[in-house]
């Protein structure tokens, strides 16, 4: 996987900050599949295609709190789809947990 760190860039006229890129932040994370996803909860059709992916009563999926791996060995999950609805700012805190930083 391939990503890019971005910084808030100047308010547009609407008072938002969009993301700028980082020249030269590029960095790449080794891994088999990524799911991007979109929305406020977790995936149906996902969770249900994937039965050995456990869920919490909501629907959410089930993580290592320390680690954010899932109940499948190696698959690692964050944002909406473990807590509930939730902002950006936090899936990226849960990305850096998994990281150990």
């Amino acid at each position: 996987m391939k990503c890019l760190q971005c910084k808030l860039g100047e308010p547009d006229a609407s008072g938002r900050r969009k993301p700028v890129p980082i020249e030269g932040s590029e960095f790449g994370s080794d891994c088999d599949t990524v799911i991007i996803a979109t929305g406020l909860k977790a995936n149906q059709v996902l969770t249900s295609a994937t039965p050995e992916l456990k869920t919490d009563k909501y629907g959410d999926v089930i993580v290592n709190k320390e680690t954010m791996e899932t109940s499948i060995e190696g698959v690692y999950a964050g944002g909406d789809i473990v807590g509930g609805e939730g902002t950006v700012i936090e899936a990226m805190g849960w990305r850096r947990k998994r990281q150990g930083q």
